[in-house]
């Protein structure tokens, strides 16, 4: 009996779990979907003078700075299309503080040449966006040869000497190469999904349980 009592214990704290964890997701999924909704009017305001406005993820600006391209950073990405190459990142300084710009992607024979650094200063719109942590899975960068796989920011300060700040701008404009990327907020949100096996299990648990229950006492 007294086992019976501890499997039956056992059984109903695993369906509270399973319960609690899809809950979970619920509360997430409000929040991406809250989150989603914030970036896609955030994306559709006009730029705002980035001297004048209170920083925040996706923000649309516009600013002038100086471009340093003696510390151009290529970054090992895919394009839209998956064919692989470099975004080019450079330092920039805007009113005495020092941001990452990413100036969009290349193909690798387009690395180091003249024709890629054709880029006005005075008149950059771009986006707002928190650096991202590095992926563990990427390999470490290649500072000696230029040949990066994340903005790790002890690699950059080693590469440029500076710190920064901790949003990058995304350029936005009409530019061929390197072509801006475009800032969407098509972010993942598989929350739905992530609930529903959570509570599917605790349903699937409960009933096996109601029938065995059911069966042997």
């Amino acid at each position: 009996m007294k086992h019976k009592f501890l499997f039956s214990v056992f059984i109903i704290f695993f369906i509270f779990v399973f319960i609690a964890l899809g809950t979970w997701q619920i509360i997430r999924l409000n929040w991406k979907n809250n989150l989603i909704i914030e970036i896609e009017n955030s994306l559709k305001d006009p730029p705002v003078e980035l001297s004048q406005s209170n920083k925040e993820n996706f923000l649309k600006i516009k600013t002038s700075g100086t471009i340093d391209f003696e510390k151009q950073i290529y970054l090992y990405n895919l394009n839209d299309s998956g064919t692989p190459g470099f975004e080019v990142i450079n330092p920039i300084l805007i009113d005495n503080e020092n941001y990452l710009i990413n100036r969009g992607w290349i193909p690798f024979e387009k690395k180091d040449t003249q024709e890629i650094n054709i880029f006005d200063q005075n008149n950059i719109i771009g986006t707002l966006k928190i650096q991202g942590r590095k992926n563990i899975f990427k390999p470490d960068n290649d500072i000696k040869e230029n040949y990066w796989f994340s903005l790790n920011r002890e690699d950059v300060l080693k590469f440029t000497g500076k710190k920064f700040s901790k949003y990058i701008i995304y350029l936005d404009g009409d530019y061929q190469f390197p072509s801006p990327k475009k800032i969407t907020a098509n972010i993942s949100n598989n929350h739905k999904k992530y609930a529903m096996t959570w509570f599917s299990l605790a349903i699937s648990i409960l009933l096996l349980y109601l029938y065995f229950r059911k069966k042997n006492y």
